[in-house]
């Protein structure tokens, strides 16, 4: 061990010559290591630069002595997102406002684990996976061309993982902390008219009621798929949005976000549409679409 540094080690390249006694002609990595007198093992690191290796021996002592830290190996990425992905669609992961996890967003992380993440760092250990290499991914995913919303995305599942990984003592220290992102601009849509959307309703041959509902009362898919006549009050000229829709797994879920839930005006044109609907026998208030 380095007399300078107790419990670091540099590590040279093999090709370095300072093992004959010469300069260094290498970047060196250094390997920190911390005891545990609970486990009766120790816990190693390796880093690319000093202040790295000090930063996490310093952190990793205190997180030992709390019991905070196992010296116990570390799962992979690969094993502990398959752990992570399962617990969310049993419902034992949560977000981190306490809220299950909905289907179509386990969908999204699983695909962005298995298509962009798991490739690069499956096969690594929580505890060797270091900031620089994720922010490495983050650069060459920019590179590719993919969109900034994309790319925050794909980091979502990540930061899920780490936290949990903190939380039971796998490891000190998060990754995903401090990670330059690009910026995700919002993006303007543009709103038909009144008269514009008259002219796409009278288009139509069916679900004119549904697209009613979207034109005029602004609700996604989801909330459409899932509206029952229940929370449709024609007499106030009111519609209660409580629920969305998963198509894929066929099933009614919360709203995308607690805004989600609303109670929306009933505009008088799209109240025609909705009568004419119910006269014709509609089941929904918002017939589930096929598309």
């Amino acid at each position: 061990m380095s007399r300078k540094t107790p419990g670091i080690e540099i590590r040279h390249e093999r090709t370095c010559a300072s093992p004959q006694g010469k300069r260094c002609n290498c970047s060196p990595g250094y390997r920190a290591e911390a005891y545990s007198a609970v486990d009766g093992r120790r816990v190693r690191q390796t880093f690319r630069t000093l202040a790295e290796a000090k930063a996490w021996r310093a952190e990793a002592q205190v997180a030992l002595r709390k019991g905070t830290l196992s010296a116990a190996a570390a799962p992979t990425l690969r094993v502990a997102a398959a752990a992570w992905l399962a617990g969310a669609v049993s419902g034992s992961v949560r977000n981190r406002s306490g809220d299950v996890y909905k289907p179509s967003s386990i969908r999204g992380y699983e695909q962005a684990l298995r298509l962009r993440v798991l490739p690069a760092f499956g096969a690594a250990r929580l505890s060797d996976i270091r900031r620089a290499d994720l922010q490495a991914l983050v650069d060459r995913l920019l590179t590719a061309g993919h969109d900034p919303s994309t790319i925050r995305n794909t980091l979502l599942p990540v930061r899920a993982i780490f936290r949990r990984a903190l939380t039971r003592g796998e490891v000190a220290i998060n990754p995903t902390s401090g990670l330059e992102l690009p910026a995700v601009r919002g993006r303007h849509d543009r709103i038909a008219s009144p008269e514009e959307a008259a002219t796409l309703l009278a288009a139509l041959d069916g679900d004119r009621a549904l697209w009613a509902t979207a034109m005029y009362a602004g609700l996604r898919l989801g909330e459409l798929m899932a509206l029952d006549w229940k929370h449709v009050d024609l007499d106030r000229d009111l519609i209660h949005v409580r629920w969305s829709y998963d198509n894929k797994e066929a099933v009614r879920v919360a709203p995308k976000s607690r805004a989600g839930v609303r109670t929306v005006p009933l505009a008088s044109v799209l109240k025609t549409h909705l009568g004419a609907h119910r006269l014709g026998g509609g089941r929904h208030a918002a017939t589930r679409s096929r598309h």
